[in-house]
């Protein structure tokens, strides 16, 4: 093992490990059973896009025949995706067992997922009229030869390869385009109280013969593959195209990428897979991995419930905030003490209870506002929208790069600049990536300034299944700064200074690192000193060296990570006063919470940074100081909640081996005991 390797884990290679937790989920027995499912379509989901994004990137690294050691932890480019391409083979077969294991566990359950082999009659007639009615009017099928050029395969797609052989004629062979719009699954007429469904992929493969009835063939087969695109987006360099004209073009373009993985139905035949290959024009630094009989396993995190609530997760109803009543009005409300919202545990509806409030004040003036990612139907832009035509000024920075969300974002930014909004679309070089909002209301003739901070997305369907912290303040001091980030969106050759926010690019790294070294001069000198960090991912180097200081000089730190983690702790002269976690559960772990003990008078932030090189040094980030003492106690609180668990905690360690944290004190599963913490604080 390389130096590098000793001290920095690779991050492609770690975040596989964090998939790795995912598939444990689907795995795990005490999981509901259709929850287990949905988790098998978050692994592939994830996958997906781990191919899209970073192997595409070092697969490009590889081609522009750069070793990549320095950027890729100590492994050559080459040796990485062959790397990558074993482990992620490893992954799929495990996952397919898994698969077998629920399939066996929903029949008990008298759910039978049943392929078109096993079509019962009372089934048929209801198949048929599908096929007919749903299916067939807009199905793609494509006819292939030697002559004529492969048509681009859509990486949103899965496609059924269909071989025709005859006894008097050469051999056939077309693709069937399963459309991500299609409903994967099919809920089938039940039998004496017994559930059915059918993939989409099977009813095709049942009525083959009514798709090919012009062809004759003695025999036909279909085999499913898949291809994943590289997904960064390029854009051209004309002048006279609008910023949104040139993101909407790359968006489209993505789709004609190069390939970087091929994933096939390992009982495909040879010379049918060797005719695909070679007509995709896919070698051997493609990722090539033979897969099982259904691939886009990602579609089941739409598996359908059936009605089935005892094989789900029991849904929790999001709790009031102690003191903030949706009742009130929100700016009377935290005039007067600023107010932590923790969503999925508390309910999304005070952001838009606030934005509401604010599009029909008469007083309210200015409306700012980022924005990341929205949902499909969005109530935040609406507000929005609200206020503009209530005459407010309204002033909104939207990401149009946001991954993979690009297209809705394009499309309520549209929306929003055909109601007079004014809009920014991010920084020259710069992703915004922060989560704020600053209202100006007029009072005594004065502006005033009330505003909300967030680690995550105004994303009210998000909110369900995240979690994040938002920040309901009308401290003057910290929206006063917060307003200042709004003035580098229009002017950004000026750098601000900034007294009580840490913001990037220009501070984060700085401000951190003067964190740590007052906890290093503190442990120096013999007084508490201690670094609590909550985090989706860490990958910057500096960050992490700065870390491994820290602990030589015996600081002690707890982290919570829950996806890839660069850093190796535990070892030795290195980093033995590190411990790292990682939480993988009902909800998705998305904080971002730094604790530093400042002579045990902690200093706390929330942020929408990870530590990583693109938060620190390419986005506009920012984190935000916590006051108000009530909300320092909270947070510590919950950060030690996290920090206990140990049911569904995985110990993160030299090995990688994701093993759970076990050990004799009572049980803590961090997020059903987060909600009862606030539960208990309500009845209290």
């Amino acid at each position: 093992m390389t130096k590098d390797k000793n001290i920095y884990i690779n991050r492609e290679l770690s975040w596989l490990k964090f998939n790795e937790r995912v598939l444990q989920e689907a795995s795990d027995t005490d999981v509901p059973l259709i929850e287990r499912l949905r988790f098998l379509g978050i692994f592939s989901n994830n996958l997906d896009e781990f191919f899209k994004v970073r192997y595409a990137t070092v697969k490009r690294i590889y081609e522009a025949g750069k070793g990549g050691k320095s950027e890729l932890g100590g492994i050559k480019a080459g040796d990485l995706l062959e790397e990558i391409t074993q482990i992620v083979i490893a992954q799929q077969s495990y996952s397919l067992e898994i698969l077998e294991e629920i399939d066996l566990e929903l029949q008990k359950e008298n759910i039978h997922v049943i392929n078109e082999t096993e079509i019962e009659g009372i089934h048929h007639d209801f198949i048929k009229n599908y096929f007919y009615q749903e299916l067939s009017p807009a199905l793609v099928v494509i006819m292939l030869n030697e002559d004529v050029a492969l048509p681009e395969l859509m990486d949103i797609s899965a496609y059924l390869t269909v071989k025709m052989t005859s006894s008097e004629s050469k051999d056939q062979v077309a693709l069937i385009e399963i459309s991500s719009t299609m409903d994967r699954f099919v809920v089938l007429p039940s039998i004496n109280g017994a559930s059915y469904i059918i993939m989409v992929d099977d009813i095709l493969r049942y009525c083959l013969d009514d798709i090919f009835n012009i062809f004759k063939y003695d025999s036909i087969s279909a085999h499913m593959i898949k291809i994943t695109r590289d997904g960064e987006l390029d854009f051209d360099s004309d002048l006279s195209k609008s910023f949104i004209d040139k993101l909407s073009e790359s968006v489209k373009d993505r789709q004609s990428g190069e390939p970087v993985r091929f994933v096939y139905d390992m009982n495909i035949d040879k010379d049918t897979l060797s005719f695909l290959l070679k007509h995709m024009s896919i070698d051997e630094k493609e990722s090539i991995i033979p897969g099982g009989r259904y691939h886009n396993r990602r579609d089941y995190m739409s598996f359908p419930s059936l009605g089935r609530t005892d094989l789900l997760y029991e849904k929790i109803k999001p709790l009031p905030v102690k003191g903030l009543s949706l009742e009130e009005s929100i700016f009377k409300t935290i005039a007067k003490k600023d107010y932590m919202v923790y969503t999925p545990y508390h309910t999304f509806s005070y952001i838009v209870k606030f934005l509401r409030e604010a599009a029909l004040d008469p007083k309210v003036k200015t409306i700012k506002i980022t924005i990341y990612r929205l949902a499909q139907i969005s109530h935040v832009a609406s507000s929005l929208i609200n206020a503009a035509k209530n005459g407010k000024k309204v002033t909104v920075s939207i990401e149009l790069r946001a991954r993979f969300d690009e297209a809705a974002n394009i499309n309520y930014a549209e929306q929003m600049q055909d109601e007079g909004i004014k809009m920014f679309f991010g920084v020259t070089g710069l992703k915004v990536h922060c989560k704020m909002c600053v209202i100006e209301r007029e009072e005594n003739d004065k502006l005033v300034r009330y505003g909300f901070i967030s680690t995550g997305n105004f994303n009210e369907s998000t909110a369900k299944i995240y979690t994040d912290f938002t920040l309901m303040t009308a401290n003057a001091k910290i929206l006063k700064e917060i307003n200042k980030v709004f003035d580098f969106f229009e002017v950004n050759y000026q750098i601000n200074r900034y007294k009580h926010i840490i913001t990037s690019p220009h501070y984060t790294r700085t401000k951190l690192f003067a964190l740590i070294d007052k906890e290093i001069e503190s442990a120096k000198k013999g007084k508490p000193a201690y670094i609590k960090l909550k985090m989706n991912s860490i990958s910057s180097y500096k960050m992490i060296d700065k870390l491994y200081d820290a602990s030589r000089a015996g600081v002690k730190i707890q982290m919570i990570i829950r996806g890839l983690c660069c850093l190796v702790p535990g070892v030795k002269g290195m980093s033995e006063n590190i411990e790292v976690i990682s939480i993988i559960d009902k909800f998705l772990e998305h904080t971002r919470l730094y604790i530093f003990s400042n002579e045990n008078n902690p200093k706390i932030y929330i942020s929408s940074a990870d530590w990583m090189t693109r938060n620190i040094d390419n986005r506009v980030e920012v984190s935000c100081p916590i006051y108000d003492e009530d909300i320092k106690v909270e947070l510590q609180h919950l950060f030690d909640i996290c920090w206990n668990d140990n049911v569904k905690a995985r110990v993160i360690n030299e090995n990688q081996d994701n093993s759970y944290r076990k050990n004799d004190n009572p049980k803590v599963r961090a997020q059903f005991d987060t909600y009862k913490y606030y539960l208990n604080n309500l009845e209290g």
